[in-house]
C-alpha cells in the first residue's frame, strides 16, 4: 500500500476476547532523522515488524496505529496485519490512542484492548499471554518486575469511553490515576516490559547482545508513567 492510498476497513476476529493496540504513529526524535521503525534488526526485520509479530502471537486480534501518510510495506509489516490510521497523530499520543479505541468501539466483542508501543520489542510472550488471561471488562492491568510497572497496559472495556475521549500527548495517565482502585499490578519476570529502543545506540546493544539496552527501569513515558 502506497502512502496515498486509505486503508481498508479494520476487521474483526469473531471470537476476539483481548484487542492488541501497537502505538507507531508517534515521530522518534531521539533516534535522530531516521524512522527508527523501519530500523533493520539482525534477523531482518524492522523494530516495528518485531513488535508487531509479538503482540500478533499472543492476543486474539492485534491493530496497528499509524500515521495517514505511514507506508505499511516501507515499515517491514505483513500485508495481513490491520491497521488504524490516527488522523490525529500530530497531536500526541493520547489522541492517537483516542482515534484507535474509537475505531475498535464498533466491535462487541472484545472485553479489554492491550496498548503496547512499537518500540518495545522484548516483551515475552509470556508476559502477553498472563496478562491476556486476566483481563476483565472493568479493570485495568500492568506488568510489574522489580517493584516497578512497566508495560503494556491492559484497559477493561468500561474504560474505553475515557480513552476514546483523550486529546493531546499526555497518554491514559488521567484514565488511570480516576480509576487507581481499579488497576492491578501482574508480577512477572521479565525485564523486557521496561526496555525500550529509543537511541541508535539502545539498537546498538541490541544487535550485539540480543537484548535492548533501552532506557533503565521506569524511566519510559509510554502510555502512563
Amino acid at each position: 500500500m502506497s502512502p496515498s492510498e486509505t486503508a481498508p476497513p479494520i476487521r474483526e476476529r469473531p471470537l476476539a476476547r483481548v484487542v492488541a493496540l501497537v502505538m507507531a504513529a508517534g515521530r522518534s526524535r531521539r533516534f535522530g532523522a531516521a524512522d527508527k521503525r523501519r530500523a533493520r534488526l539482525a534477523d531482518g526485520r524492522t523494530l516495528l515488524a518485531s513488535a508487531v509479530e509479538r503482540a500478533a502471537g499472543a492476543f486474539d486480534d492485534c491493530y496497528v496505529v499509524l500515521r495517514e501518510d505511514d507506508d505499511p510495506e516501507a515499515l517491514g509489516l505483513s500485508p495481513d496485519i490491520c491497521l488504524i490510521r490516527a488522523v490525529n497523530a500530530d497531536l500526541g499520543l493520547g489522541s492517537s490512542l483516542a482515534d484507535a479505541v474509537g475505531a475498535l468501539e464498533v466491535f462487541a466483542a472484545p472485553v479489554a484492548v492491550a496498548v503496547l508501543l512499537g518500540d518495545m520489542p522484548d516483551i515475552a510472550p509470556a508476559t502477553l499471554v498472563a496478562l491476556g488471561r486476566a483481563a476483565r471488562r472493568d479493570t485495568i492491568l500492568r506488568p510489574v518486575q522489580g517493584g516497578r510497572p512497566g508495560h503494556p497496559v491492559l484497559f477493561g472495556r468500561a474504560l474505553w469511553p475515557e480513552l476514546a475521549a483523550l486529546r493531546g500527548d499526555r497518554g491514559a495517565r488521567e484514565v488511570v490515576r480516576r480509576h487507581a482502585s481499579q488497576l492491578h499490578l501482574i508480577p512477572v519476570e521479565d525485564p523486557g516490559i521496561h526496555r525500550d529502543v529509543d537511541t541508535p545506540g539502545d539498537l546498538d546493544a541490541w544487535q550485539g547482545t540480543g537484548r535492548p539496552a533501552g532506557s533503565e527501569p521506569g524511566s519510559k513515558r509510554g502510555v502512563v508513567p
